[in-house]
């Protein structure tokens, strides 16, 4: 009887054991596999400039920007340029709109009339410009961002450098007074950068004398020599570029005189430095529109959801839009005291305590 009982209970105890392993077999199956999360699309994103590249300053600037977020950001990006005929812009930026970008990028007061028509009709998709505003109040424009430049108080801070380099011992610095400026076109964005000029050098000196000419085009660098030469020809050592591609004719200018110049948007003695490093020379800084940085910035902000989108914004010296170069040649050409004086001026811009004038409302 014993062995009997042993018997049975021997064999069940193997087939409970058989029955237990599986269950635990059946709970532990592994689970199917859930199918993976599609991909995220890439921001694909358009620069659209009205005019062309290799101006060494706005264009390049913006193009510069868009280059970083690709880059960087991971974004998909392209540069289309325009050209300068009127004429093509708006079917062009309407051919964009109607295309499958995300974003399109499109510069200058030019270009206002067009977006303000276009981006109503494609609710759907961003527009930037930048270096000008829409009338937020003309249309449904929520799906704008404007990007505004304080172009006045980087103005004011070489034109203050500019009344000391005229008043200096500096190699090409004569024994008049008298500085130049060269605007492209006579119009609100370019006179803003010109009252601030003439509000900086009178802060040195104010009887300090500012030659004025435009050469009513961005793009025609001989007139723009043209103009130049003549304001040397007047007293001027050192003279402002504010006209795109027509102000390379003002550092043709400065070389062929042996007189300095200032330069515009990008940092055109480090864009000049290595192909004519004569022309280089004579560039004694540059008041950068920090172009690149602000559409860099505005892409970035848009892929976190936190662009103000239907709104402008104005980028000054305490955001970053603007800034002095300091590089090498400013640092070899300039007096300490000269650099010096300006972050001073800077830093009283940036807190509010020197108020610079604008030509906009006016």
């Amino acid at each position: 009887m014993k062995k009997t009982l042993i018997l049975v209970l021997a064999v069940a105890v193997v087939f409970g054991a058989g029955f237990f392993m599986a269950g635990c077999q059946k709970k532990e199956a592994p689970a199917k596999k859930s199918a993976a999360a599609p991909a995220k699309a890439k921001l694909k994103v358009v620069l659209y400039v009205n005019g062309t590249l290799g101006d060494k300053s706005f264009f390049d600037s913006a193009n510069r920007g868009l280059q970083r977020a690709v880059k960087e950001l991971g974004v998909e990006g392209k540069t289309i340029e325009g050209g300068y005929d009127p004429a093509k812009w708006e079917p062009d930026l309407e051919q964009l709109a109607e295309g499958d970008w995300n974003i399109i990028i499109a510069g200058t007061w030019q270009l206002v009339d067009a977006l303000t028509k276009i981006a109503p009709q494609h609710p759907d998709k961003k527009f930037i410009t930048y270096d000008t505003s829409v009338d937020y109040s003309k249309a449904k424009l929520g799906n704008v961002y404007s990007i505004l430049y304080k172009q006045n108080e980087g103005s004011f801070l070489v034109g203050a450098l500019a009344a000391m380099v005229t008043e200096s011992n500096m190699k090409y610095a004569n024994k008049d007074k008298v500085i130049g400026f060269l605007g492209g076109m006579d119009i609100p964005v370019i006179n803003d950068f010109k009252v601030g000029y003439i509000q900086g050098a009178k802060y040195i000196d104010p009887d300090v004398k500012v030659l004025v000419s435009y050469a009513a085009s961005f793009s025609d660098p001989a007139k723009g020599k043209e103009l130049i030469l003549a304001q040397y020809d007047q007293g001027a050592d050192i003279a402002f570029n504010v006209a795109g591609e027509t102000g390379l004719g003002l550092l043709d200018a400065a070389k062929a005189s042996k007189r300095y110049a200032i330069g515009v948007d990008s940092d055109q003695y480090m864009l000049f430095k290595d192909t004519d490093p004569e022309k280089a020379s004579f560039i004694v800084t540059s008041m950068k529109k920090n172009v690149d940085y602000s559409l860099y910035r505005a892409i970035k902000l848009d892929l976190a959801g936190k662009l103000s989108w239907g709104k402008a914004e104005a980028l000054g010296l305490k955001e970053d839009g603007i800034a002095v170069a300091d590089n090498e040649n400013y640092e070899k050409l300039v007096p300490a005291k000269f650099r010096d004086r300006i972050k001073d001026i800077e830093k009283k811009i940036a807190g509010g305590e020197i108020k610079v004038n604008t030509a906009f409302g006016k």
